[in-house]
């Protein structure tokens, strides 16, 4: 049931995608500034009641429809795996971004590729240069590829073969947003939160984000370089801040052989505000502190989304012959 859930829902995503603005996002961020509202008093036990609120619970509701569901019927238990798929899972919650920004530069039109870069990640891109430009947004495309896609994969999966129906995808997807959320609300809006609450999400989100950013590392590597991408994971994952982010940046860098992270320009963080940073560098560190390859071009962007792609096949196939055994099992 899991491999024909993702099918279909990837299917739907990509013949009816969601809107950028749509009532699904604006009521899971109602959601979570309900609870911060009525649960959060500053104290450390209260980050936890908040964050168990704003991400088990949906969780743990999306498991209790799965089994009523499935107690009349197969059929509406998978229906209702590829509609919470659906709301959770695909590139085209972000892509029109990345497709823009690759028309613009395209089209010779870097001011405008600079404008989008901007508003899709809230950081001023006015004067980044063009190699810059395209470091940015192939790392902000490949996590955000992992986020929507790889990591709500593998947790969809994982609970799925536990009898959980989606809530591994909601779990997922509520703790990345709740890891944005709240730093967002405190760095950028300036309004006051609980600093224990910002660092807990955080920090969970790691946790749960651990072994799938190390898969989605091994995707690429296997569907890419392979020898150059495993060589990268081990050898430069520390140029990044976070060694999550860091692994699947080193290991699709060495896949398809590109110059990404820099000591010069800013780097990632998990809760993408306005303020970007990179890992420290070591002495013994070059000057650039980025990753070995070709400095970044247009043609770069092609290669990403072939790397994906190619991640993306490689996972459907474990996943149809895992079902495939399953059932002959």
């Amino acid at each position: 049931m899991s491999f024909f859930a993702v099918l279909f829902a990837l299917l739907i995503e990509q013949l009816k995608p969601l809107p950028r603005g749509n009532v699904i996002h604006d009521t899971l961020t109602g959601w979570m500034r309900w609870a911060g509202r009525n649960f959060d008093a500053g104290r450390e036990h209260h980050a936890w009641v908040v964050w168990g609120i704003t991400v088990l619970v949906p969780a743990l509701a999306t498991v209790a429809i799965y089994k009523l569901f499935g107690h009349f019927s197969l059929l509406l238990a998978l229906g209702w795996n590829v509609a919470v798929l659906y709301l959770t899972l695909g590139f085209r919650q972000f892509s029109h971004y990345y497709t823009d920004i690759r028309d613009a530069l395209d089209r010779g039109d870097e001011n405008e590729a600079r404008r989008l870069l901007a508003q899709w990640r809230h950081l001023d891109a006015s004067e980044l240069p063009r190699t810059e430009l395209l470091r940015h947004v192939i790392e902000h495309s490949l996590l955000a590829a992992h986020r929507h896609v790889f990591g709500v994969f593998f947790w969809f999966v994982l609970l799925s073969a536990l009898g959980l129906g989606p809530a591994g995808a909601v779990l997922y997807r509520m703790a990345e947003l709740a890891s944005r959320y709240w730093a967002f609300k405190s760095r950028t809006v300036g309004v006051p939160v609980n600093e224990r609450l910002m660092k807990l999400s955080q920090w969970l989100f790691g946790l749960i984000d651990h072994v799938p950013a190390r898969l989605t590392a091994f995707g690429f590597a296997v569907v890419g370089n392979f020898e150059e991408a495993i060589t990268c994971w081990r050898r430069d994952a520390w140029l990044w801040k976070h060694e999550n982010e860091g692994i699947i940046l080193a290991a699709a860098a060495g896949a398809v052989g590109v110059q990404l992270g820099g000591s010069a320009a800013p780097g990632i963080t998990p809760d993408r505000s306005k303020t970007f940073e990179a890992g420290a560098l070591p002495e013994s560190a070059g000057a650039e502190g980025s990753t070995p390859g070709l400095p970044p071009v247009a043609g770069h962007l092609r290669s990403v989304v072939g790397l994906v792609w190619r991640s993306v096949v490689l996972w459907m196939l474990l996943l149809a012959l895992l079902s495939l055994a399953n059932l002959i099992g």
